[in-house]
């Protein structure tokens, strides 16, 4: 008697804490069935929600499903703030992090990077009608200057104050953010991605102009827990093999209305 109520209160306890439940997990992937995928879904055209609020869409979320196809795995999205997507890396709360992420060596000492899929450059966005001229990113000195938290868009901006030009820092968790405030004056500059600042460019026709944009030096890759070599290695011969059929392209032509993956060899 006593031994059936030990049997049955391991398993309550099992029940409740999962102690006795296994993990689906796969040969590479937290769940074998799943590649699950972490982004910051407010980052047009990489990543936005559709007019629904629901459904995510953009280029990576396009990649996202064709590279899942590959792979032979269904694909599951995560949306969080973008900094706190590369926390989730390490935690096992996803298999990748695809959300315009820029490859870089501090990046790459801490994550594993597939090969690089796109190419982009920094740009500085004002409003069409700023009663103020920028040619040259020294330009922002004495300016109100807004751009993304933890992106290379805060780098850019930390690397022309350590040359000597002071301005006033907003910074923001989302992109979103600081085109509202730019719409509404409350600052003067953005610096952000280039692939970003044409999206809305084009949302808000005559409302904000590209006055500086760098080169193309910038790539962005998956990025991955450190070890993960086989899901790195079976990503880069899908990237491959999707780059190869066209598939690729198409979602570049799709959401930028330009070629943006044949100029990565």
């Amino acid at each position: 008697m006593k031994i059936s109520k030990i049997v049955v209160l391991c398993a309550a306890l099992c029940v409740l804490f999962g102690a006795c439940a296994k993990k689906n997990t796969g040969e590479f992937t937290i769940n074998k069935d799943k590649f699950i995928v972490g982004m910051e879904i407010t980052y047009p055209p990489l990543e936005f929600y559709s007019e629904d609020g629901k459904t995510p869409q953009g280029f990576d979320v396009d990649m996202a499903k064709a590279l899942a196809r590959e792979l032979g795995l269904n694909v599951e999205f995560v949306d969080a703030e973008f900094g706190g997507l590369f926390g989730g890396i390490n935690a096992g709360k996803f298999d990748a992090l695809i959300s315009g992420v820029t490859i870089t060596p501090e990046r790459s000492e801490q994550f594993l990077f597939t090969k690089p899929y796109i190419g982009n450059a920094m740009t500085i966005v004002v409003l069409n009608d700023a009663p103020f001229q920028i040619t040259k990113p020294e330009d922002i000195a004495g300016y109100r200057v807004s751009y993304q938290e933890n992106t290379t868009a805060e780098i850019y901006a930390s690397n022309i104050r350590k040359q000597g030009y002071e301005y006033q820092e907003f910074k923001y968790p989302s992109v979103m953010n600081c085109f509202e405030d730019l719409k509404f004056n409350r600052v003067d500059i953005i610096i952000v991605d280039s692939l970003v600042a044409l999206e809305y460019l084009e949302r808000d026709p005559g409302l904000y102009k590209i006055v500086y944009q760098g080169e193309a030096d910038e790539y962005f890759g998956i990025c991955l827990k450190k070890g993960n070599d086989v899901l790195a290695e079976k990503l880069n011969t899908a990237i491959d093999k999707i780059k190869a059929s066209g598939e690729l392209t198409d979602i570049s032509l799709k959401y930028f209305n330009m070629d943006l993956v044949s100029v990565i060899k």
